[in-house]
Order: structure tokens, then C-alpha cells, then sequence
């Protein structure tokens, strides 16, 4: 009896191991709506000093379908301030048997190419196992050593629809002078705190998270679904010492990074008094200015070291005519400060899906550099995309328009607002004169003036598409079954709201329907709303960043000898989410619509979004309503 009872000491911890990715032992509850499940994930964070800490993850992630592959691939970043120790990887089957194993030295090692960047020193390391036999569960472990703290990790496990979390946990170690800052977001659970002669242990836990499904127009993932986020309040980073308790505190740290980098050669200070000593008006010299840089220079982003927060100085600029964003902000900075105008870079978020900034903890939410001219005209700010040769000064758009940055000055800085871009800035409006043949085909020209974001992707095919592309690109857009666009034409006008006027020349076989002796036409070829999925359990709010304006004025000339005999109802809808107006005409042979379209940007509550379904289900009908015409005296 005693043999035996050894003998099954033995086996259990065997067998557990075994079992341990069965995917039987799923909860139910997490399996709907997922692809794949977050098994087990935790961090181990041990904070050595202000610049320094070993982290270690591992985590397993069952993968239930081939929608859930993507979550099996891993990605692993490392330059000259994190340091790879180790890393492993484990391949299960759905029972939870060991398949297969993988070391680092079998990983594929690349140099970190974004498409922009002529110079990096980041790289990664990735792996696959390409498993294609569902259920299967991926493990992997890895060991950084961080040499020098910017950032550090945050507990966000659920960041993406179809994905469940079975448990997930972090812990951080840290001297017990050593001052951690923490916010838990999102029903997140606040730390267990253990404390003992020498260090600090924080542990947090996020469990049983169920998949969700995208929800249209939902905010930013980081902004709904559980999340811990740390931070230091003293750091080291690239040799420069800095503090992140406040935002001034933080901008101190970016002013450190800037300092002595605005001298600028003798050539181009003898440009800048050149161009600007004899024009008063201060918006004019920055125009100017502006026009200068982009002109004499170019984007190419180079990352060594600390050049990913740190920008090549002026004169390196002014000698090679390039610059990453902070080496051209930099680079405006000092010819604006060479002319006597007062300017500060801004670090900012660019991009259109963006997490909003925690303005009650000061954290590095940002990934560029922008700047800002204060008090030009009736104290009005102007702000400077210093990335592109082809941008209108003081337009920021939608890539940094409608949020949060930290402004950096000479003694510090503060959180501030970028401009805001809305209906009133974001027009489009759309002239239509048409005919349309006895056949059903039409010809028509369409003349459309866009401003602020309306405008950028036309702005785009203006300035980074070849001639090829553009038409390619207008010839399957339009929304038309068959057509051609015969002739294109495009006219700019900078500003802070920049305009593009666009003017098509197309043609469209068989837009109309000939049936017998009725003839069917849609006087809305093009502005058309689809419709919204049902939801009758909405879980997070509503959110539209930027406002709209959109006018269609259409005149259709249809064949003679036709009368009307069904033309749709005029609609008019006003509510929270903005208003809604198509009315039609008809004199003699010519058909005429108007139509208008008034989207508010803002966050609404998930209770509203059945009223929005309705609108936009409203909108869709009438967007695509026909006008029956028979011919006379038939």
C-alpha cells in the first residue's frame, strides 16, 4: 500500500500539467462571441531603481477558431534600453498536451521597420506556429531588463473583441522608497498592498472577463474595458533624470531634452531676417516661415538611442533638410524664435483612433510633435504639423484636431486643447447637373467644395497620389454600379480651415431604369447613409469625435415626354444626434433634390443608440428612394 501511494504522488502533478489547458475546463461563459481566450497571463514587474527593473510575463492563450489566430502570433520589442534575457514558447493541444517547444535563438530576430523610420536601433522578435487544428493553446514566457524607465507595462488584458480573460494578474516589487503611481481604470480592481523591511509588492487581478462584440461608433478600447495603468514619479531615461507627479513636472523633463538644439547656422538666420524683417503682420511671418521649412525640408524618421524622444538639433536639420517630427518641430521652433516669435513644441497623440489623456495622472500618452504659436491674433493660437510639405498652416485635422497634448515651455508646461473641428469647420458642399438619356445613362457634372477634415482625404489624392492612382481610386468610389469619371480637376485653398474644390465629369450607363412605359430614377446618386446593426443590449456609449456638414444640390435633366407619377415625401428629422433634410422639385424635365446632413460630434448614452438606429435607418430609405416617371399619355 505504501508503494502505491508514492507511486500516485507521482502521477497527479503530472496529470494536472497536463490538464491544465484542456479547453474543457473553459468556462462556458467565456466561450461566447470569443475566437480566443486569455487562459493565464501574468506580469512580474521588480523595480530596481528609478532607471531600472526586471519584468517577466507569461501567458497562454487558447485559440478556438481561425478568426482567434491572430491572437497566437508574439511580438517583442527590444533596443538599446530593454534587454531580452529570455524567452520561450509552448505549443497544446486542445486535451492541454505539450506538442511543441520553442527557444529565443529560434525565433526570427528583425530590425523594427515602420515604412518611415531611415534609422532605428529597435528590433523584434517574433514567432508563429502556424497551428491550424482547433482548439489550440499558445505559452509564452519572457524576461526583459529595462535600462532606463519611461514607461512600464499596464494590465489591459481585454483590449479586443472576440477575446476572453480567464485570469490575469500583475505584481510590482519595488524598494520601499521608491514612489509608484498607479489608476485603475474601468471597473478595474484597485492593489492588494504588501509591505515588509525592504520593498513594496502591489498585485492586481482582472478575471473572467467576457468577450465582447464591437459596438459601432464605441470609444477607444482603453477608454471601456478594464485597465491598470503605472507610472513612475521620479525616472531615468537616455541619461536624463525627470519627474512625472505633475504635467509640468513631466514637460520639465522634455525641456531638458530640447535645450541648446534651436541654434540655427548663419545661412539661415540671414534667410529668416530675409524673408520676415519687413512684414508686420505676425501670422503672415509664420506663414511664411512655414512655407520655408516645408519647402527645405522633408520627413524621415530616425530612432537611436534617446532621438526617440530627443530631436537632432537645428543645424543638423538646416544641413541635411530632414528631420523626424521633433527634429522639424525643433526645427520651426527655432526659426520662429530667429524672428522674434515665441513658440512651444507639443507633444502630442497623432492618429485617428486615439486613447483620451488621464488629465488627473500625468503618463506618456503621446507619439509626436507638433507646435504652437500662441497669441496671434485676439490671443488665438496657431498650430504647425511640421511633418508635411503640403499642409496648411494651423490646420491640425483629424490626425491631432480634437484633444489633449502637453505643451512644453522654456520652465515647464501644461495639458492643453488642440483646435476643435466640427460642423461649423467640416463642410462639404455638393453641386450636381445632370441628364440622363433616353436609355438610362447618365452624364453629369459634380462640383464639390470640402472643408477642415472633409477635405484631407482629397487633400491626400491632390498631393500623395500618382495620376494612375487617382483616377483608380475615383473610378470604383463613387457608389455608382457601372460608371466612368472622364475628367477630374482639383483646386486648394490654405487656411486654418483649408478648402479643396473638386469638379468630376462622369458618366454612368443605365442609372436610370427603362421598364415599358415608366421610367425609374434615384435623384440622390451619392451621399447615402447605410444602415445600423440592431442592438438591444448596447453596453458602452456612443461616441462621433468629429461634427459635419453635408449639402447635395442635384438637377437632373430626364427625356422629354415623360410626367411624374411617384415622387417620394420631403422629410425633415431634428434630434440629439444632428438633423436631416432631403426635399424633391420637379420642373418640366428637370428633377431636383436637396438634401442635408448635420452630424454633432459627442458621447452619448448606449440607451440612445436604438433612437440613432432609427435615424440612420430613416435616412437610408429616403437616401435611396426612386422618383416613377410614364410617359405622356399612356
Amino acid at each position: 500500500m505504501k508503494k502505491i501511494a508514492v507511486i500516485m504522488i507521482w502521477i497527479i502533478p503530472i496529470f494536472a500539467d497536463a490538464q491544465i489547458y484542456n479547453v474543457l475546463l473553459i468556462p462556458d461563459s467565456l466561450l461566447k462571441h470569443a475566437n480566443a481566450v486569455m487562459r493565464t497571463e501574468e506580469y512580474n514587474i521588480s523595480i530596481k531603481s528609478i532607471g531600472s527593473a526586471i519584468v517577466k510575463q507569461k501567458y497562454a492563450i487558447t485559440v478556438l477558431n481561425e478568426n482567434g489566430d491572430k491572437f497566437a502570433q508574439f511580438t517583442t520589442f527590444y533596443s538599446q534600453f530593454v534587454k531580452i534575457n529570455d524567452i520561450s514558447g509552448k505549443l497544446y493541444d486542445a486535451s492541454g498536451k505539450l506538442i511543441k517547444s520553442v527557444k529565443k535563438r529560434d525565433m526570427e530576430d528583425r530590425a523594427y521597420e515602420d515604412e518611415i523610420s531611415l534609422m532605428t536601433d529597435d528590433r523584434y522578435k517574433s514567432h508563429d506556429f502556424y497551428c491550424k487544428t482547433y482548439p489550440y493553446t499558445v505559452e509564452y514566457e519572457e524576461e526583459d531588463e529595462y535600462n532606463g524607465i519611461h514607461m512600464l507595462p499596464k494590465l489591459e488584458p481585454c483590449g479586443s473583441p472576440g477575446f476572453s480573460v480567464e485570469h490575469s494578474k500583475m505584481t510590482v516589487e519595488m524598494p520601499i522608497n521608491y514612489h509608484l503611481r498607479y489608476k485603475s481604470l474601468n471597473s478595474a480592481p484597485e492593489p492588494e498592498r504588501i509591505n515588509n523591511d525592504k520593498s513594496v509588492i502591489l498585485k492586481w487581478q482582472i478575471n473572467h472577463f467576457k468577450a465582447f462584440e464591437y459596438e459601432s461608433f464605441q470609444p477607444a478600447y482603453a477608454d471601456v474595458v478594464p485597465v491598470v495603468i503605472i507610472a513612475p514619479e521620479d525616472f531615468e531615461y537616455g541619461g536624463y533624470k525627470g519627474n512625472m507627479s505633475t504635467w509640468d513636472n513631466y514637460a520639465r523633463y522634455y525641456s531638458d531634452l530640447y535645450k541648446g538644439r534651436d541654434q540655427l547656422p548663419d545661412n539661415v538666420k540671414e534667410e529668416v531676417h530675409k524673408l520676415t524683417d519687413h512684414i508686420q503682420d505676425k501670422e503672415e511671418k509664420i506663414r511664411i516661415l512655414y512655407h520655408f521649412m516645408q519647402q527645405n525640408t522633408h520627413y524621415i524618421s530616425i530612432q537611436l538611442g534617446i532621438g526617440g524622444l530627443q530631436p537632432f538639433d537645428a543645424k543638423y536639420v538646416a544641413s541635411k533638410k530632414y528631420g523626424d517630427c521633433k527634429a522639424l518641430s525643433n526645427y520651426m521652433y527655432s526659426l520662429l524664435k530667429e524672428a522674434g516669435i515665441r513658440s512651444h513644441q507639443v507633444i502630442i497623440y497623432g492618429g485617428r483612433n486615439f486613447e483620451k489623456v488621464k488629465e488627473d495622472f500625468p503618463s506618456d500618452y503621446f507619439n509626436h510633435v507638433v507646435v504652437c504659436v500662441p497669441d496671434v491674433h485676439n490671443k488665438d493660437s496657431l498650430w504647425l504639423e511640421c511633418t508635411s510639405q503640403t499642409e496648411s498652416p494651423g490646420f491640425m485635422g483629424s490626425f491631432t484636431g480634437n484633444r489633449q497634448a502637453l505643451l512644453v515651455t522654456e520652465s515647464g508646461g501644461k495639458l492643453v486643447n488642440t483646435p476643435i473641428y466640427n460642423e461649423q469647420e467640416n463642410v462639404q458642399v455638393r453641386k450636381i447637373t445632370a441628364s440622363v438619356d433616353a436609355d438610362g445613362n447618365l452624364t453629369a457634372l459634380i462640383d464639390t467644395r470640402r472643408t477642415g477634415t472633409l477635405q484631407e482625404f482629397q487633400h491626400d489624392l491632390m498631393y500623395e497620389a500618382s495620376k494612375e492612382e487617382r483616377e483608380k481610386y475615383l473610378n470604383r468610389s463613387l457608389g455608382l454600379a457601372t460608371f466612368k469619371v472622364e475628367k477630374s480637376d482639383y483646386v486648394e485653398k490654405k487656411g486654418r480651415i483649408p478648402e479643396i474644390e473638386e469638379k468630376l465629369t462622369i458618366r454612368s450607363d443605365n442609372y436610370a431604369s427603362v421598364s415599358g412605359k415608366r421610367f425609374f430614377i434615384s435623384p440622390n446618386p451619392f451621399s447615402r447613409e447605410d444602415k445600423l446593426a440592431a442592438d438591444d443590449n448596447r453596453k458602452y456609449n456612443i461616441e462621433f469625435k468629429f461634427g459635419g456638414h453635408e449639402t447635395d444640390s442635384v438637377s437632373i435633366k430626364i427625356p422629354d415626354g415623360y410626367i411624374v407619377e411617384s415622387i417620394p415625401k420631403n422629410i425633415t428629422e431634428h434630434n440629439q444626434f444632428g438633423s436631416y433634410q432631403i426635399n424633391y422639385s420637379i420642373n418640366g424635365n428637370v428633377v431636383s433634390m436637396y438634401r442635408n446632413r448635420i452630424r454633432k460630434a459627442g458621447v452619448f448614452l448606449p440607451n440612445t443608440y436604438k433612437d440613432l438606429v432609427a435615424f440612420y435607418d430613416l435616412m437610408n430609405k429616403a437616401d435611396r428612394a426612386k422618383l416613377v416617371f410614364v410617359k405622356k399619355g399612356e
